[in-house]
């Protein structure tokens, strides 16, 4: 079967620094893959990649087998990649609604349908939609950013970070939408900080460290790995 998404030896970085020292990883059909590991690993470099956010001056990006390596971020989204950056992922003086439909910017069919299943994907947004999403809640504000990804009926969502700064409550429900995303169909691949409860949804899971893969396990076996638990797991990760 071929993978979804795969990074083959990956390296690359932001001018003349080198952040990405021949990161490979895979996501199959189905799956939620986790990328976790400490601040200035390159996690997020390695998302950025795929869309084409940073120039790789070796290795290979695939996408369900096709070679997008270095192709520019507007014609990866083309193909089926939706990405939800940690910061800046909201139109915030726009409506939750108008939102939405800025994330189907490319279609050119019939969105309402997609929008009706955003909103039962995310209930508490119906009777948000008709007001500007900078004045939503935290936890509110991620579910609009991932609705507006999801308008395009991606093959694969990439998801940075998408519980930074949100309460343990809030993280929690998060996590429970990046489960029912899934669920209905969409492979993930999601960086997060928050270790243990990222591995736990995951069906693998990727630790990077200085740039390079430090381990490859499934979820459950990482969360039982003892090195994992001594370095990422501690304090409530």
């Amino acid at each position: 079967m071929t993978a979804v998404l795969e990074l083959d030896d990956v390296v690359g970085g932001y001018g003349e620094t080198q952040i990405l020292h021949g990161v490979s990883l895979r996501v199959e059909p189905g799956e939620i893959v986790a990328i976790i590991g400490p601040n200035g690993a390159g996690k997020s470099t390695a998302m950025k990649a795929v869309f084409g956010l940073l120039r790789l001056s070796s290795g290979k990006v695939r996408l369900s087998g096709e070679d997008i390596t270095n192709t520019p971020p507007d014609q990866v989204v083309k193909k089926g990649v939706c990405y939800v950056p940690q910061t800046a992922n909201i139109f915030p003086t726009l409506t939750v609604q108008e939102n939405l439909e800025m994330g189907a910017y490319v279609r050119n069919d019939d969105i309402l349908p997609t929008l009706n299943e955003i909103y039962g994907m995310f209930p508490d947004l119906v009777a948000k939609k008709h007001q500007q999403a900078g004045t939503l809640s935290g936890g509110q504000r991620q579910m609009v950013a991932m609705g507006k990804a999801l308008m395009l009926e991606p093959k694969i969502l990439l998801v940075d970070e998408p519980t930074a700064g949100l309460s343990p409550k809030i993280r929690g429900e998060i996590f429970k939408i990046v489960k029912s995303i899934n669920a209905a169909g969409t492979p993930i691949l999601m960086v997060e900080q928050n270790a243990k409860q990222a591995l736990a949804i995951a069906a693998r899971g990727y630790i990077l460290v200085d740039g390079r893969n430090r381990l490859e396990d499934s979820g459950s076996n990482l969360l039982a790995n003892k090195e994992v638990g001594k370095m990422f797991l501690g304090g409530g990760a």
